[in-house]
């Protein structure tokens, strides 16, 4: 079981995930709207199998937070505190503490406060919508990781390229374009400025391009030649360069 705090805010949710001994996994901070929706499924994919691994405690009962198909408890701002004062030397509020705090609450005290229901025809189709979306970012954040072990093993220089955001438009862009180290070093600037706009960016195009270049011809331990043509996809399977 993955237990997950929520401490919401207007603006962004302070976020926290444990296991079923306490010990803290992942912790950050998201944004209100579908980007901090998306954001908090990744997080959660990277630590759970199923959504029925999830339980998650939160201080309100409303928002698409709270239909993402996971088990949520919707939990009184008086008892945050008055675990809080229990669990803790210091009783003076902190948004990422508390975010932990309502970890630990729903893994050790979850009996004492109710879920929330979702028994109404509305409840159940915005559940159906979310709990779809919840899915897909799931399935993405899974190839995500599988491409970055593929990666480490025959490509590290694409990891240095593009770190945490190998979903982004911009990396697959590039790596469509160059999906080997050997054609990554011979990308010129100016195609990884082309691949780069084809995907829609617009803003800082060139040193955008000149940095993804420096990393792509960077130093880094090659893998042997039979492992990059295991890993190279078909010959006229990867996307056009010119």
């Amino acid at each position: 079981m993955i237990f997950v705090g929520i401490d919401w805010s207007e603006h962004h949710h302070d976020v926290c995930l444990v296991d079923e001994r306490g010990t803290q996994l992942a912790k950050g901070r998201v944004p209100e709207g579908m980007q901090g929706v998306v954001r908090l499924h990744e997080m959660i994919a990277d630590h759970a199998q199923e959504p029925e691994e999830v339980i998650v405690g939160i201080e309100i009962d409303r928002g698409l937070l709270v239909a993402a198909g996971y088990r949520v408890f919707a939990i009184n701002p008086m008892s945050v505190d008055r675990y809080r004062d229990r669990r803790a030397t210091s009783g003076a509020k902190s948004d990422p503490g508390d975010a932990k705090v309502l970890a630990d609450l729903v893994r050790t005290d979850r009996h004492n406060h109710r879920p929330v229901a979702g028994d109404s025809e509305l409840a159940e189709s915005i559940k159906l919508i979310a709990r779809t979306h919840q899915s897909f970012v799931w399935e993405r954040q899974r190839h995500v990781n599988r491409l970055r072990s593929a990666l480490r093993e025959f490509y590290p220089h694409a990891l240095q390229a593009f770190g945490t955001e190998l979903a982004s438009a911009d990396a697959i862009a590039v790596l469509g374009v160059a999906p080997t180290p050997e054609l990554g070093r011979r990308l010129s600037r100016s195609k990884i400025a082309a691949a780069l706009a084809r995907a829609g960016r617009q803003r800082n195009l060139e040193a955008k391009a000149e940095q993804i270049q420096r990393a792509l011809r960077s130093e880094q331990l090659r893998a042997s030649e039979g492992l990059e043509r295991t890993y190279a996809p078909p010959r006229g399977s990867s996307a056009p360069t010119g």
